[in-house]
């Protein structure tokens, strides 16, 4: 159970870091590299920022799920 919930952990760190970087920043980022810079002219979010914003909270909310599952599971 310690294993699963440590591979949980370090597999939604990892997707967590990548949907963080690829986000809309204030500057050039990671974002331009994949066509983030070109929905900025548009002006509002687009469809793929909305998606990408549930992606990243819901990595987010398995991430501390997992945290709190291993803490637990480790605690007794």
């Amino acid at each position: 159970m310690v294993l699963a919930l440590s591979i949980l952990l370090v597999v939604t760190s990892v997707l967590m870091v990548l949907l963080v970087l690829l986000h809309k920043g204030k500057g050039s980022g990671l974002s331009d590299l994949f066509g983030g810079g070109i929905s900025s002219s548009y002006g509002g979010s687009s469809v793929v920022e909305r998606n990408l914003d549930r992606i990243t909270i819901i990595a987010g909310g398995l991430w501390f799920v997992g945290v709190i599952a291993l803490s637990l599971v480790l605690k007794k």
